[in-house]
């Protein structure tokens, strides 16, 4: 099981905000990051852009996170 949240701080279009993810998923997300030659805080900028106003930028990012998994692991088994 993962532990708790790890507080982030990150600075978007400007401005510093904290996100609070488990380290999984901060891994993940960072290798999403470099595999798209892109700094964090852009795609995390980017993320923040396109999110429900109804949406914590933390659940975007993990809900971002899992679908791009869902997308891999899909491919794999479709060329598997």
């Amino acid at each position: 099981m993962s532990g708790p949240p790890v507080k982030h701080s990150l600075t978007l279009r400007g401005h510093r905000t904290s996100v609070s993810l488990e380290d999984e998923f901060w891994a993940e997300f960072r290798a999403i990051a470099r595999a798209e030659g892109k700094p964090i805080e852009a795609l995390a900028a980017e993320i923040d852009a396109a999110r429900d106003p109804g949406t914590g930028l933390a659940s975007a990012m993990r809900v971002f996170v899992l679908r791009r998994v869902q997308a891999r692991l899909a491919e794999a088994a479709k060329d598997a």
